[in-house]
């Protein structure tokens, strides 16, 4: 039968140019130098000879012992009824009652205050609640890593191993700020116990979810590392590794492992929108919780450095208004009052390059490493001020927990108000707006203004304009003129708002 397709010119001579070269290789006349005119080039596609698992339980045999179920019986404190605000208010509601009414006997009884005179009264019974999650032995004699918000406000913490023997256990330390804990089984017995993995996972690679979720205990789940350094926004050292290994509630705590049966991360928390897993899980990675664990194991708290500095990204605009090349570094906000960075003479405006020679990458790069350190000791930052480089030592101090105040808003006025409609503000003084310190307020923005755009909001505070202090508004036009003069393409406003210090590059458009 005779075949109807038709062959294309362009095939056609693609067959007999290809023809031409097998012939030519064969006479050998072909070398790596050899051109051949029109020839498109063949290049060998992507190919990866790694052979994937044919499944996982070799690895899931192994660590299972190893991971624990953690129940957490949790003080509730009881809510007491309200009847205006006092103990007088509620002795007179409960002399108003008449003899032998049977409310008399109910508050009585379960009111906390009873008795005809309000006193002496049973107290209501201390409530409490049971809390689960997972976690894994990284010792033979019990040591247990957890979150710290599986433990939190603890009373009584059992372990429950996968054969459902159960031991008690004592909180040995927590640390909020990684959501992090250590419990120690009170036990002779020896345990199966696996270790954290010295290399960062790779993007891409396998890993195994073992926990407890919803009290269901052993569960065993596996994906991939989907990401890392991921920022979730739940402290100051976020920089979770994301997988895709379903995780859910009561997972918390648990490991998750790579191929060779070493902890990569520990499961701490999900993105979902319903509460169920949707593929998106986060862990804290292995090199962050060892460091922790052993400092909660030594010690039972972490002890962090402290600089004492206000700090923000810096961004392509902000690096331009300051005359950096490349947006690199953290800027410095603010230097907090007798802190470390004040004594060793930072101050606002200051951009921190380096820390004893290793390049910042951000604010939570930064935070990191000062953290790293131990209180006193003694850092080399490389700062960026006044248009160069500048060499400062600090010896850091302790952190502390500190108490976040929120300032109340400011009132507006009309009068001496100074508009600058290329930036869509309206400012006025401090004295006008009826404040006290230094500053320029903002009293009007619009709503489409650049400005606006850098979320700039009525009744924040212009501290500075281009490194110079403005406390009347014409002191932001002369600072705004002479960045114009400079040649800046934007400029640097330091802006407080409840009680926070951050900066904001605008647009230099001025006519």
């Amino acid at each position: 039968m005779q075949n109807n397709r038709s062959v294309s010119p362009l095939r056609s001579r693609r067959a007999k140019l290809l023809a031409g070269v097998v012939a030519l290789g064969a006479a050998g006349l072909l070398t790596a130098q050899t051109v051949v005119p029109n020839q498109l080039a063949l290049a060998d596609p992507v190919r990866v000879d790694a052979a994937a698992p044919l499944d996982f339980s070799h690895v899931v045999g192994a660590v299972s012992p190893a991971v624990v179920s953690v129940q957490v019986k949790q003080a509730i404190e009881p809510r007491m009824m309200n009847y205006g605000g006092g103990n007088d208010n509620f002795e007179d509601f409960f002399k108003g009652l008449p003899e032998g009414s049977p409310f008399r006997r109910f508050f009585r009884e379960f009111g906390g205050q009873g008795g005809d005179n309000g006193q002496g009264g049973r107290h209501s019974p201390r409530q409490y609640g049971m809390a689960q999650g997972s976690g894994f032995f990284i010792s033979d004699d019990g040591y247990v890593v957890t979150n710290n918000h599986v433990v939190e406000n603890g009373t009584e913490f059992t372990i429950i191993d996968r054969d459902g023997k159960e031991y008690q256990a004592k909180l040995i330390g927590a640390d909020k700020r990684t959501d992090l804990a250590l419990l120690k089984v009170d036990s002779d017995d020896t345990f199966t116990y696996v270790d954290f993995a010295d290399k960062a996972p790779e993007v891409g690679e396998w890993t195994v979810a073992i926990g407890n979720p919803f009290g269901l205990g052993g569960s065993v789940t596996a994906g991939i590392v989907s990401a890392r350094g991921r920022d979730i926004g739940a402290g100051p050292y976020d920089d979770f590794i994301q997988i895709d290994a379903p995780v859910n509630r009561g997972n918390s705590g648990g490991p998750a492992f790579n191929m060779h049966g070493e902890v990569i991360g520990v499961n701490t928390a999900i993105f979902s929108p319903s509460g169920g897993n949707v593929g998106i899980a986060f862990a804290i990675p292995a090199s962050t919780a060892q460091d922790v664990i052993m400092e909660l194991k030594d010690d039972g708290t972490v002890v962090r450095g402290w600089l004492g500095v206000q700090i923000q990204n810096v961004t392509d605009d902000i690096a331009e208004s300051l005359g950096l090349k490349e947006a690199r570094g953290a800027i410095v906000a603010e230097a907090q009052d007798n802190s470390p960075a004040e004594k060793a003479g930072l101050r606002s405006g200051d951009t921190i390059l380096s820390v004893n020679g290793t390049d910042v990458k951000g604010p939570r790069d930064l935070s990191r490493m000062i953290a790293a350190f131990s209180p006193d000791t003694k850092v080399d930052l490389k700062v960026w001020r006044d248009g160069e480089e500048k060499d400062i030592t600090v010896t850091l101090g302790r952190l502390q927990e500190q108490d976040q105040k929120v300032a109340s808003a400011s009132s507006e006025t009309d009068d001496a108000k100074t508009s600058l409609d290329d930036l869509g503000l309206v400012l006025t003084t401090k004295v006008e707006a009826g404040m006290e310190g230094e500053g320029v307020v903002i009293a009007e923005i619009s709503p489409d203004s650049p400005a606006a755009e850098k979320n700039l909001n009525t009744g924040d505070v212009i501290l500075e304009v281009a490194g110079m202090k403005v406390n009347e508004p014409s002191d932001v036009l002369k600072a705004l003129e002479k960045a114009q003069k400079d040649g800046r393409k934007a400029v640097l406003f330091r802006v407080e708002s409840n009680n926070t210090t951050r900066f904001v590059a605008l647009p230099m458009n001025l006519a």
